[in-house]
């Protein structure tokens, strides 16, 4: 994802409708007293990132093929060096 494009809230206010294009194609950062407090992005983006969102889910909701799959997983060789830390 490209960097947001740095914009004062005035101005976003006064251009709503050219930010807001501009936010289909790159994120926008509206700036308030040159920080920035939000940003504005397109849905597509968005949406992107919820997917991304981790989900937490009891064992028991797991499918059976990746249960079966964390079971059947070997650490890295590089992990050996921990084994004298379990007791």
């Amino acid at each position: 994802m490209d960097e947001p494009i740095p914009v004062p809230a005035g101005e976003v206010q006064r251009h709503f409708a050219l930010w807001q294009d501009r936010a289909l194609t790159r994120p926008v950062a509206v700036t308030s007293r040159g920080r920035p407090r939000i940003v504005m992005l397109s849905v597509e983006e968005y949406e992107r990132l919820r997917r991304r969102d981790r989900q937490a889910l009891r064992v028991e909701d797991l499918p059976e093929e990746l249960v079966d799959a964390i079971a059947a997983a070997e650490p890295p060789q590089e992990a050996r060096r921990f084994d004298g830390e379990i007791g």
